[in-house]
């Protein structure tokens, strides 16, 4: 029984100190170059603060029913379905606004997943009046479609998410949230099971030791997760003289940078073939050529903007060219490895693939040596013996 409430303390304790930092707390203790999302930042908040609430009025529930220890007795008891509907209302809206507000490729209503709940908390009404284990299955098989429903959901909009991000940003470190979203939509089945099914006491602790581990990991994601726009940088802070390099390239403006932004006349659908040529050499003259493919978090509205055009012409661009901004930045880095590394051996220098992959415009090696296999067919090792062996 000590062990009991030390857990149900701490589970408790944790999402209470979590809400408090989030809403108290303007810099960043766990990634102080970041700068998350408003908007994440207040949800979360939101959701750590019912998750401290809901374990005070589960405490009352079971300190006050004559029979806690069977579902019968707690499906008669006031306070069990009470607590019930509080727990899947304001759980199921904070948990959809912290997911939303992670997928930053435009803003989503949280409402209607507060809308979906009103038939539930009907049904808990009925069962407050007329407690029924039928209708109780009801409200179970009600909860469970919601959920499969919101899962569909999430899973279409961290697609959409996906293709924003490639279209939008040469790096993604940081900036992906699928796996956020699993282990989140992973808890969520986890609550549902909990409050809807009789659990035995070792589930509970389980459960709990869960939790833990999924608030420390939710705190930790909103905190690393950059705050993103088409027009910024995912909130690193550019050094002067690249800002000047971008600012001041000598470009002639094609097409009007701000047209697509300020409602002006309205874009082609598709480029022209004199568009697409000239964006081609424009990109050659202004990303290639001095390398400013090296810089790391360029973000496709730069790129327009060194290359004197705007971002909806330079995606009608890619999608031309049957690629995404991402890919073509990765494709140049990559080449630009290959270079660098070809170059050494014939000189004999000894250096290491991952000093290469940094001065290729990459901040993590894992993710270069994974762009590195998408794109060549072949890991950096087997590629580096490859080479090896034909030198």
């Amino acid at each position: 029984m000590i062990l009991f409430f030390i857990i149900y303390g701490v589970t408790g304790a944790v999402p209470l100190i979590a809400a408090l930092y989030l809403l108290l707390r303007r810099g960043n203790a766990f990634a102080p170059e970041v700068t998350p999302p408003v908007r994440l930042r207040r949800w979360a908040a939101a959701f750590f603060g019912v998750s401290a609430l809901g374990h005070v009025w589960w405490y009352l529930v079971y300190i006050t029913s004559a029979d806690c220890h069977s579902m019968g007795g707690l499906l008669h008891s006031a306070g069990y379905v009470t607590a019930v509907a509080l727990d899947f209302v304001a759980l199921q809206t904070t948990i959809a606004g912290v997911l939303l507000a992670m997928l930053q490729d435009r803003r989503r209503p949280v409402w209607p997943a507060f809308v979906a709940t009103i038939p539930f908390m009907a049904l808990c009404v009925v069962l407050l009046v007329s407690p029924s284990y039928q209708l109780l299955q009801v409200a179970t098989a009600y909860v469970l479609l919601l959920y499969a429903l919101f899962t569909l959901y999430v899973a279409v909009a961290v697609r959409q998410y996906g293709r924003w991000l490639r279209d939008n940003y040469a790096d993604l470190e940081r900036k992906e949230v699928w796996q956020s979203h699993v282990l989140t939509v992973v808890f969520l089945l986890l609550f549902i099971f909990y409050a809807l099914v009789d659990s035995s006491v070792t589930l509970f602790f389980v459960l709990h030791i869960i939790e833990l581990v999924f608030f420390v990991f939710l705190l930790w994601r909103v905190e690393t997760l950059p705050l993103l726009t088409a027009d910024s940088d995912g909130g690193q802070t550019d050094s002067p003289a690249a800002a000047e390099d971008t600012e001041d390239s000598g470009t002639a403006q094609f097409g009007n940078p701000s047209e697509a932004e300020e409602g002006g006349e309205p874009l082609p659908e598709t480029l022209s073939d004199d568009a697409y040529e000239e964006i081609t050499l424009l990109l050659q003259k202004h990303c290639i050529d001095t390398h400013l493919y090296l810089r790391h978090d360029l973000n496709r509205a730069q790129v327009a903007k060194a290359i004197g055009t705007n971002r909806t012409y330079l995606s009608q661009y890619f999608v031309r060219k049957e690629t995404t901004y991402n890919a073509y930045i990765n494709d140049l880095r990559i080449r630009h490895f290959v270079g660098l590394y070809r170059e050494a051996v014939a000189a004999r220098r000894p250096i290491t693939a991952q000093q290469l992959a940094l001065m290729s415009g990459y901040h993590s090696y894992s993710t270069f040596s994974l762009a590195f296999k998408q794109r060549m067919g072949l890991s950096v090792k087997d590629w580096m013996r490859r080479e090896e062996i034909e030198a």
